[in-house]
Order: C-alpha cells, then sequence, then structure tokens
C-alpha cells in the first residue's frame, strides 16, 4: 500500500519563500510516498524552481499535470518541452504526459493529462467569460472569438487522444487507475456552491472531449474502477459518473494550499 498525498490549484506564485518551505513541511509531515498533483502550481517563469523547491521537501516523487495557470507569461509549447525534458532528468519530478501509465503498486495504475476547458460545454457563443488564458498564454492571445474557440476544441481533441490511447492499455495491467487532470471532463464535476456551473462559465471549466473518451472507455470495462482527480473549479466535489468511474474536483483559496486528501493505494 502507498500512501498519495493529493494537492491541486495551490499556486505557489502567490506565495512567499517562506510559505512555500511551510507548505512544503506540511506536504511531507502527512508521510506520503508519493505526491499527486493536479495543475495549477505556479506560473511558466516559476514553475520548474517551485517543483524543485516542493520534490526537496518532500523527499517523495511528484506526479503531476499542468493546469492553465502553469502557462501564464509563457507558451504552452514551451513549457511542455522543458517538462519532458525535467522530467527524463529526474527520479522525483514525474509529468505524467511525458511517462504514459505509472504503476503505483500492483493494482493501481497512475495516468494524467491537464486537459483544456475545450469550449465545447455550456454556450461558448453565448459567454461573457473572458479569462486571463486568453491574454496570458502565448498560443491564446491575439485570437478572435472564433479562432479562440478552434484552438481550445484542439486542445481538448489533443488531450482526448492522449487518454484515448494510453488508459485502455493501462486498464490492461491495473484493476484500479487514478487519472490526473486538471480541467474536469464532466460538466457534474463543475459544482460551485452545491450546483453545476452555468452555461456561461462551462465552455472555460471542462473538456468535454475527454470526459467522453473516459466515458466511453469505462463503459466497455466494467471489471475495473477509474478515479478522476481534477482541479480547476476551485471548489470540491464528488461525482459517480458511472459505477465504475469516480470524479473528484479539489476546493482551493489563493494564498493557502492544502491537503485534498491522503489516498492510500492498495
Amino acid at each position: 500500500m502507498k500512501r498519495l498525498g493529493w494537492i491541486t490549484d495551490i499556486h505557489l506564485d502567490h506565495l512567499t519563500e517562506a510559505e512555500v518551505t511551510t507548505f512544503g513541511q506540511e506536504l511531507a509531515a502527512t508521510g506520503p510516498d508519493g505526491i499527486l498533483i493536479s495543475g495549477d502550481i505556479a506560473v511558466a517563469r516559476t514553475l520548474v524552481q517551485s517543483l524543485h523547491r516542493l520534490a526537496d521537501a518532500v523527499e517523495c516523487p511528484l506526479y503531476f499535470v499542468c493546469g492553465n495557470h502553469d502557462y501564464y507569461y509563457g507558451s504552452i509549447v514551451a513549457v511542455r518541452r522543458g517538462l519532458t525534458e525535467l522530467s527524463s532528468q529526474s527520479d522525483q519530478l514525474c509529468w505524467l504526459p511525458a511517462q504514459g501509465c505509472v504503476a503505483l503498486t500492483d493494482d493501481t495504475g497512475l495516468v494524467g493529462h491537464g486537459c483544456w476547458n475545450d469550449g465545447r460545454a455550456g454556450s461558448y457563443r453565448g459567454s461573457t467569460v473572458m479569462l486571463t488564458d486568453y491574454l496570458a498564454i502565448a498560443e491564446l492571445t491575439g485570437l478572435g472569438p472564433t479562432a479562440r474557440l478552434a484552438k481550445l476544441n484542439q486542445l481538448g481533441d489533443e488531450a482526448a487522444a492522449y487518454l484515448a490511447a494510453v488508459v485502455p492499455k493501462a486498464l490492461d495491467h491495473f484493476a484500479q487507475l487514478i487519472v490526473l487532470t486538471h480541467a474536469p471532463p464532466f460538466v457534474e464535476a463543475t459544482s460551485y456552491e452545491g450546483r453545476i456551473s452555468g452555461d456561461d462559465w462551462l465552455p472555460h471549466l471542462t473538456c468535454l472531449a475527454a470526459g467522453q473518451v473516459l466515458a466511453r472507455i469505462m463503459e466497455s470495462r466494467p471489471d475495473r474502477r477509474m478515479t478522476v482527480l481534477s482541479g480547476h473549479t476551485h471548489n470540491s466535489g464528488t461525482v459517480q459518473i458511472l459505477p465504475n468511474l469516480l470524479v473528484k474536483t479539489g476546493g482551493a483559496t489563493y494564498g493557502k494550499p492544502e491537503v485534498q486528501e491522503i489516498i492510500e493505494a492498495e
């Protein structure tokens, strides 16, 4: 059995160096065998430094995906290239999209992709929401609504294709699969104050393409169980999508990172 600490949307760029150190000590005090991070760790220019500081504090593997904030003031391509190189050089820092499926125990595997709010849920055309993403990430800046939607669709499709390729193979080997995402892959997992988010926000919160892939796979594998751990909404919740497919979203407050849960993987 392994003890895994799950954290999400920790936004370390909102903390002082002393506060980051304190948070690292709090993580280490939980006695984890590994840390699962479902995105929004920092911003592009401080992401790698923040990961190293956490890794030094906990002295166990960090398994992580990126959230939208992790690309702020940088580019998706450059950040992903850097994390691929980082993961290849470190035994402790594991960017999951570069790793495929990770064996946590004999029965439990781990897969992850940040996914992306793909604009397909809710009413993109009618939405008045303007995320900072669209001003602070190189690939999304300067795009009009139609071009931006096409890019969001592309990013969502990319996530779905990755999961479609990796998850079935992982389920051939593991009875239980943990899937880390940043954007929740199901509308039902975007609750705010006890209710599913409205059509204005849904295009910017969920990766519908990824959810369709995961649901289709798990419908075909009733002998397997999947738990999806997501962030992005800053609201905690649990929803049972299928009898064998559970989704949890983590709550978050800027400047107050916390451990969402200690998971015991058998």
